[in-house]
């Protein structure tokens, strides 16, 4: 099969199709109409990507307003300003007394579940001693004797937070399960893991097998540590509970570091002794839970702003008859987009300002013109800053993938424009040469014996392109000369 591929010769004033010639036919490689067909569909399947894009971006892009922004510093302002005032450290804190009572009574409503018979005595001692017995550990020791003392410094203040089974952290589930299987006991001191064998005489861990005695440890973990929220059965006064997950890891990482083999460093060591220092002031998982309070309440009153004021907006600028709950809700939904989420980066930040500056004038305060660090550490509230981290985070996010999708949507555009004037030239064409009519020569040529009538039908299709008349090959012979690489003379 011979190919023939024509183009325009503008100087000579020529047109050709492409070509080509087989033994038994003659079609055209192209033409104007299927390539205005795949133009078209292409700049469809362009829009297709423009319009996804778009949407993309606006769900990127916060549409926050002046009243918006206001609202969320008023917001992440008053919340400070609780946090100051009735959060404050431990032992100070009004809504600390009320975290305390209410994680009071849910020790007593386990141990209710656990069949504590409170009909004698109903106080939260009564309860937790119940619970100790329930579910009775190895590491649960206060006190020890002479060795324990000099190694461990163990004490009713301490003890809850050297030990690492009393940890509520994935590391602190591994090693309650390991004492327990072992009767151990594994303490952090001075930046050292030490292990007490043979920690409770006669303990035995309840189960036939591994799998049960998996089960029966987990279970007894998580018991002991709700026995040990609100304090231990001989404590006095608040109590000390369970440490905090965020300052228990402090304990954690050195761990790890020692069943690798790896020293402890003098970071690890100062932030483990700060950690420490704070427990004993009664930072543990009630101050951290009192402390999400106004952090909680922060997030509210930013998403009640926000989905408030996009209803009010689409009652007013919806005709009722056009009204659905569905589309109203998409409109104020206060969780997903990026507006809300600008909202609450403002609001915690704002929050986080105010904490911080009362944290560092308290430390300094404190110090009496030096920084005291555990009186920052005491008042940080850990949970916000944490929260706003977690917002910005998300707003580099969305910077990032926004600014992708801009630079997407600037290499469609252009795409699109190309499509469009390719598409505006091809019909500038397809008008230019209308000669359906004439072309259908070729199909002549395939199925007909009527040579004569395809061969006028080619002349004239030369003549309407303004083909000169010395060029125009109007016979068979004329043809399979001009193909043959003979010369065409008139």
């Amino acid at each position: 099969m011979d190919n023939y591929n024509l183009t325009l010769d503008e100087e000579h004033n020529i047109v050709i199709l492409g070509l080509t010639a087989g033994e038994k036919k003659f079609e055209f490689t192209e033409n104007i109409t299927t390539a205005l067909s795949f133009a078209e569909a292409e700049l469809s399947e362009i829009n297709d990507k423009v319009v996804e894009t778009e949407n993309t971006l606006r769900s990127l892009v916060p549409e926050c307003d002046k009243i918006d922004y206001i609202l969320s510093a008023s917001s992440g302002a008053l919340c400070g300003i609780i946090d100051v005032f009735l959060v404050g450290k431990p032992g100070e804190s009004p809504i600390g007394n009320v975290t305390d009572k209410w994680f009071a009574e849910r020790t007593k409503d386990f141990a209710k579940l656990c069949r504590w018979d409170y009909s004698k005595d109903d106080s939260l001692k009564s309860a937790i001693r119940h619970l100790e017995k329930k579910f009775k550990v190895p590491y649960d020791q206060s006190v020890g004797g002479n060795i324990v003392r000099d190694l461990l410094d163990l004490t009713p203040k301490n003890h809850h937070f050297k030990s690492l089974g009393h940890n509520p952290t994935l590391l602190g589930l591994f090693f309650s399960i390991l004492n327990q299987f072992t009767n151990t006991s594994s303490f952090v001191s001075e930046g050292e893991l030490i292990t007490l064998n043979n920690s409770e005489e006669g303990f035995e861990l309840e189960g036939h097998n591994i799998p049960s005695k998996l089960i029966c440890g987990f279970f007894n973990w998580i018991g002991h540590l709700i026995s040990d929220m609100s304090g231990s059965s001989g404590g006095k006064g608040r109590g000390m509970g369970i440490p905090s997950p965020i300052w228990s890891w402090a304990n954690d990482v050195i761990a790890i570091k020692r069943k690798l083999n790896i020293p402890a460093s003098e970071y690890d060591k100062t932030v483990s002794d700060l950690a420490l220092q704070i427990f004993k002031e009664g930072y543990d998982i009630r101050f951290q839970t009192t402390q999400a309070i106004p952090v909680f309440i922060n997030e509210i009153i930013v998403r009640f702003f926000y989905c408030v004021r996009r209803a009010i907006r689409y009652l007013y600028v919806t005709n009722k008859e056009d009204r659905s709950f569905g589309m109203m809700w998409k409109s104020c939904e206060p969780f997903t987009n990026a507006t809300v989420k600008r909202m609450l980066t403002v609001a915690h930040g704002t929050f986080c300002l105010i904490d911080i500056a009362d944290a560092t004038a308290r430390g300094f305060i404190a110090g009496a013109g030096y920084f005291n660090a555990k009186e920052f550490v005491l008042r940080l509230n850990v949970i916000g800053v944490g929260r706003l981290t977690i917002s910005l985070y998300g707003e580099v996010k969305r910077g990032v993938k926004s600014s992708a999708a801009r630079e997407e949507e600037y290499f469609l555009q252009r795409e699109k424009t190309v499509a469009v004037n390719y598409i505006e030239g091809l019909k500038y064409l397809s008008e230019m040469y209308d000669d359906k009519t004439l072309l259908t020569f070729v199909e002549d040529f395939k199925n007909s014996s009527a040579y004569k009538e395809a061969f006028i039908k080619s002349v004239q299709l030369a003549e309407k392109r303004n083909v000169s008349q010395k060029s125009i090959l109007k016979t068979r012979s004329d043809i399979d000369n001009y193909f043959n690489g003979g010369v065409h003379n008139v």
